[in-house]
């Protein structure tokens, strides 16, 4: 099996593929929205709404599947569907595993942001600087280890 990337891409055919070249005409606008996988759906909620800010504008509790299915938004745009389902396997505890490494919320003051974190009990990592743009960044995680980035607008 392949790690991340070309060329053994499964189920894709690839053929004439040159690296740089635009091979989209597809024309995608944005991401919609990202889903995870919650262990509590109660705690995750909160976490985003009460402590993230999130506003919860839609919620489904699907019982054939004793699942909750959190509809999110960030400044009036749906961005992420929270799930819950009955002992979800472990997140794989390794950063730079293959998929999704973290989210990443920009911010406009950084230290305001560390502070509220840290005033609900969430620790963050030591500040750092990016070396491409030279702004202020830190991690942190949400109930269920996902990676979260602060990045300063």
């Amino acid at each position: 099996m392949a790690k991340c990337g070309l060329p053994e891409m499964r189920g894709f055919n690839l053929v004439g593929y040159q690296s740089g070249a635009n091979m989209s005409a597809l024309a995608l606008k944005k991401v919609h929205h990202i889903a995870i996988i919650a262990r509590d759906y109660q705690v995750s909620k909160a976490f985003y709404c009460d402590i993230l800010g999130f506003s919860l504008v839609g919620e489904t509790y699907r019982a054939e599947r004793d699942s909750w299915k959190g509809d999110l938004a960030l400044n009036g745009d749906y961005t992420l569907e929270l799930f819950s389902f009955p002992a979800p396997p472990a997140r794989v505890d390794q950063p730079e595993a293959c998929g999704l490494r973290h989210l990443a919320f920009s911010v406009d003051d950084i230290d305001a942001a560390m502070r509220h974190l840290e005033k609900h009990g969430i620790g963050c990592e030591a500040l750092r600087g990016d070396p491409l743009t030279g702004k202020l960044f830190t991690f942190f995680n949400d109930p269920d280890g996902l990676p979260l980035e602060l990045y300063q607008a």
